[in-house]
């Protein structure tokens, strides 16, 4: 869905829907999507393996706790109730360390041709969820050396041993840690937004679905003076998609000028964004804009 220069945006939340299901027995167990209408297909699951009934059998995944801390899990800074983030300005690890950025949203990260906040070479979920799960800059859920200990405890748990055999007949074991990165993976696609008020409204669905104060701030967001939508536009409300059909991949990263601390347009340290990354000039303050979708 692209903006309609008759149809103006108002960013309203909306709760976020466990959608999809996927077929078995095929040779590729293709996902079939059950989206909104409007929403393009996700781009290509990178992944020639995805688990049979993915998102059904490893779900209990995101609420799994780790090791060092045994009350925090994906979970604790990914919360349903808060559009999939922990609500606060700085994320925090099992052990306590303050994160330099915040726990990004979850909605509709299947549509992302990057992942987290500044790292352009995280193309996958796959990829990404190793990140909270053995980084170690900063730690998150702390499981760096601890791999074989966490291997341990889903094998001796009766019910893990069902599910992973279930959603990984051919893996051997079917608890690994590759395994385990793309039981996530399969569930977190799967977080699907698309039915606020906007989206009825501009589906044609429901002709009263914006107050005149949102139909306002739709001018507004999607004017040259404010140029809101250059950043947040498409269907997704994030300039980074991916998605079937779609020629290319746009993963742009922005620099919005908020820091400015040697008069030279260096950012603090441990926020550099993709410079972090690249070491390049060009990159300084540069970050991945995220979707605006089921914000608060």
């Amino acid at each position: 869905m692209t903006h309609a220069p008759s149809r103006v945006l108002v960013i309203v939340g909306t709760v976020v829907a466990v959608l999809g299901t996927a077929t078995a027995g095929s040779a590729a167990d293709r996902y079939l999507w059950n989206l909104p209408p409007g929403f393009p297909t996700p781009g290509a699951i990178r992944q020639s393996d995805e688990p049979r009934e993915g998102r059904a059998r490893p779900l209990p995944l995101l609420r799994h706790p780790p090791l060092r801390q045994p009350t925090q899990s994906c979970a604790s800074c990914h919360l349903q109730a808060l559009a999939f983030t922990d609500g606060l300005p700085q994320g925090v690890g099992s052990t306590g360390e303050v994160h330099p950025r915040s726990s990004m949203s979850l909605t509709n990260v299947a549509y992302n041709a990057t992942q987290t906040w500044a790292n352009p070479l995280l193309l996958t979920l796959d990829q990404q969820a190793l990140i909270p799960m053995f980084g170690e800059f900063p730690v998150e859920l702390g499981l760096s050396g601890m791999e074989d200990e966490l291997l341990r405890r889903l094998a001796a748990d009766a019910r893990y041993r069902r599910l992973f055999g279930e959603a990984f007949p051919a893996a051997n074991p079917p608890a690994a840690v590759g395994t385990i990165v793309r039981g996530l993976a399969s569930f977190i696609r799967t977080l699907i937004s698309g039915t606020a008020p906007y989206d009825r409204w501009v589906q044609g669905v429901d002709e009263s679905a914006l107050s005149a104060s949102a139909m306002r701030g739709g001018r507004l967001f999607f004017s040259e003076q404010l140029e809101c939508f250059h950043c947040h536009g498409g269907f997704n409300f994030a300039a980074s998609t991916a998605f079937e059909g779609k020629p290319f991949d746009e993963a742009p990263f922005h620099n919005n000028g908020l820091y400015n601390i040697d008069a030279t347009g260096a950012y603090p340290p441990e926020n550099t964004g993709v410079h972090g990354i690249t070491g390049k000039d060009a990159d300084m303050g540069a970050f991945r804009a995220p979707t605006l979708r089921t914000l608060r």
